[in-house]
Formats: C-alpha cells, structure tokens, sequence
C-alpha cells in the first residue's frame, strides 16, 4: 500500500514525466518554475536520461526538439518570458510534427513583473503565441496530484498526436505542497508515438493514409533518412512551394487536434448537477472556486464549478451541455479575462456572465468570490 507523501507541484511535475518516459530535459532556470530543472537534474541521471541547462529559452526548445526528433521523450519548463521566447521554435516543432512538454509555470507579469506571485497571464499566449495557424493542446493542473497525473497525460497526448503539448501550470500549483499518495506506475497508460518500419532514404516518412492525421516515422538516425523542416513540405519532408500541398498540410495538422477534441478535451464539474450558477475557473484558481461553492451551497444557494483541465481545445462541448440548466456564471481567473473571452465566445453571452479577476499578483480567496457572488444576486434581483 502506498504512502502520503510531501510533495511540491514542480517535483510532482518531474516525478510523473519520469514515469510517463520523460529521459531528456534541457532548459534555463527561472522562478517560479526553477525547481522543475534542479528536480530534473537529479532525478534524470538515476533512471538512464539527461539533463542539460542550456543558455537560453530559445537553445532550450530547441534542444528538446532536437532529443524528440532523435527518438527521446522530452521535456522543458519555464515561465512567462522564458516561454515568449520558445514561440518560434514551438511553431517549428508543431509544423515538424515533433511530440514534447513545455511546462509553463505562470507567473504575474508583464515582462519580467512579480516573479514569484501568482498569475494566469499566458493563457491567451498558449494559444496564440506562435505564429500562423496552429493546432494547440493545453492542460491545467490544480493540484499536486494532478500535476503528477496530468503531465502523464500531456506525454500521452504529444505522443498520439505528435505535437508539442503546453502544460500550463500556476505558482499557485508549482509552489503548493500537499501530501500525495501517487498511484502505482504499473496501472497508468503510457503511450508512444506511432513508428515506421522503413530503411532507406527519402520515404514518405511524413505520410499519412486517407482518414488518418498522425504520420507513423521512425526516430531521426534509425535507418530512415528524411529531411525536418519548419517550411511547407510534402511526404517526404522536403520544403515545397505549393499551394495545394501547403493547405493540406496545415490543414491536416488543425485537424488531428480540432477533430479529435473529444479525445483530447478534459472537465472537472463539482456540484453542477442541479446548479444553476456555474463558477468557471482553471489552474490553482479552482482551489478558492471549490470553498466558494461549498460555502455557497451551506447558505442555500444552487452554486457549482465547472473547471476545464484541458483549456486548449476549450472544452465548448462540455460547457454547452451544461448551459440550458443555468441562469449565470461567474468566470474566475488571475488575469484580465482571458478565458472570459471563450466563454462569451461559446456560450454567445446566452445568459449573463460576470467576472472576477486579478492582475496586483495576490490570490483570489474563497471570500472574494463568495462576495461577487452576493453581488450578483442582487443584480439578478434588481433586474
């Protein structure tokens, strides 16, 4: 039987990519996510991998890039700034189709800002940081446990998909000790890429049959030459300039993501089953949202969160299930209103939406939401 352990989110990021096949790391530390590379130095050199402290963010994706294409599980994490210099590079490796985790632990910005204060500032960034049209996966922990659960989960899914996957953390989570039974290894899923069987040079290694999305290709150097490239290209991997093949690349690529969005989209729902008030959050942020609703419903009120673990695709199905039994929500974030915009998105502003937001780098309590809540009742009431 196992044991509760002590744990930080950050190391429970390390320990659940370890056990998810994580055996390279490259990065460049930065609050508050520095403790993901010191847990990663000394963890990875036990179980056979390797860690390196490249000299930027930028050499640090890069790096990554270049372990997954090789064949290696891989990993990298940072925070705001860190992760506004992998944006190109992250755009490279969705168009290369090269599977990895970049963590980004949030912190109140802008530029360098509060580095140890919470924030969920990148959201918007996690989907629209690099350039053109792209597919995006994102997922948001809110616990210790989770962290350890979840990051499985982005391995799983960059694996499948053979995309970069953002893990979007919060200070609020990564600096968060909690005790932890973490689950036996033996029962998880643990996914690997699809590969190719084929020796030689120049194969279609970026092939795809009709109705599929995801190429199968062998590890970059295992007897199956092909060329990576972040330009346009076809089954071979060689750079082109046509227009036919461009969009059908990239359209190819959005659909692996946007098609299988019931794969991929993830929600926690607590006490929604006959709530009529939906507090939307993510992150660290469904702590306080959680209390709130508690204390809500002990003071009658039919109050419940709707959480989406994966944020990016946003869980719209979901939401859309839930809408018709509502008659407000209340979107909760540590940012301007993000996420709000998808909700407005979505939901089309079918019934009323208020906000609770925070940029001054202090958290969000379970009080502050429990008093927007009365205010919204009174606005309800009044109108």
């Amino acid at each position: 039987m196992s044991k509760a352990i002590l744990m930080q989110g950050n190391e429970a990021a390390v320990e659940g990519a370890i056990t998810a096949g994580m055996r390279f790391f490259a990065g460049y530390p930065i609050t508050p996510s520095t403790e993901i590379a010191e847990q990663s130095a000394l963890r990875l050199p036990q179980v056979g991998g390797k860690f390196i402290q490249m000299e930027d963010e930028i050499s640090s994706i890069a790096a990554v890039l270049g372990a997954s294409a090789a064949g290696l599980k891989a990993m990298t994490a940072t925070s705001g700034p860190g992760f506004s210099l992998m944006q190109e590079n992250l755009g490279y490796g969705v168009m290369a189709e090269i599977p990895c985790v970049i963590i980004d632990v949030q912190r109140a910005g802008p530029s360098t800002g509060l580095a140890t204060s919470p924030s969920q500032g990148d959201y918007m960034q996690a989907r629209w940081g690099t350039h053109g049209d792209h597919p995006v996966i994102a997922l948001s922990p809110s616990s210790v446990l989770e962290t350890y659960t979840l990051i499985i989960r982005a391995f799983n899914l960059a694996e499948k998909y053979r995309t970069p996957v953002i893990f979007l953390m919060d200070e609020i989570v990564g600096h968060m000790r909690e005790g932890v039974e973490l689950p036996d290894p033996g029962g998880l899923i643990i996914n690997r890429r699809k590969m190719s069987f084929h020796d030689g040079a120049n194969k279609q290694c970026y092939f795809v049959p009709e109705g599929e999305y995801v190429p199968a290709m062998k590890p970059f150097g295992q007897g199956e030459r092909y060329n990576i490239t972040g330009l346009a290209h076809d089954e071979s991997g060689f750079p082109v300039n046509s227009n036919e093949i461009a969009g059908k690349l990239v359209g190819r690529l959005l659909d692996k993501v946007e098609k299988n969005a019931d794969d991929i989209c993830r929600v926690e729902e607590f006490a929604m089953d006959d709530a009529d008030t939906a507090i939307v959050c993510f992150g660290g942020t469904a702590r306080a949202a959680m209390d709130a609703v508690l204390a809500a419903r002990a003071a009658g009120k039919k109050v419940g969160m709707f959480r989406p673990v994966t944020v990016w695709p946003f869980p719209e199905k979901a939401l859309l299930a839930r809408l018709p039994q509502l008659r407000q929500i209340l979107m909760v974030e540590h940012n301007h209103g993000q996420m709000l915009l998808e909700l407005q998105r979505v939901t089309r502003c079918a019934r009323p939406i208020h906000f609770l937001g925070r940029v001054d780098g202090t958290v969000i309590s379970p009080s502050d939401i429990l008093g927007k809540l009365n205010e919204m009742e009174g606005t309800h009431h009044a109108e």
